[in-house]
């Protein structure tokens, strides 16, 4: 005798099993790694800390600021 299937289940797990593979040819097609956007992005900060870091003295200084008044009545 064969092995009794419950033919829902089968059913959604090949329903499953066909999303899983058209997701991951949507990724593929479309997409990048989770570890490919992070490298990216840490890649950015290193630049941009770099850049920080080579700036002159002078141009590191804060611009002046007004000195605080009376604050505006609502």
């Amino acid at each position: 005798m064969g092995e009794i299937v419950n033919l829902r289940r089968e059913k959604k797990r090949r329903e499953r099993d066909a999303a899983a593979a058209a997701a991951g040819e949507a990724r593929v097609r479309h997409g990048r790694t989770g570890a490919a956007k992070a490298a990216d992005r840490a890649e950015a900060a290193r630049q941009q800390a770099r850049h920080e870091g080579a700036r002159l003295a002078d141009d590191a200084s804060p611009a002046p600021t007004a000195p605080p008044g009376p604050r505006p009545a609502r």
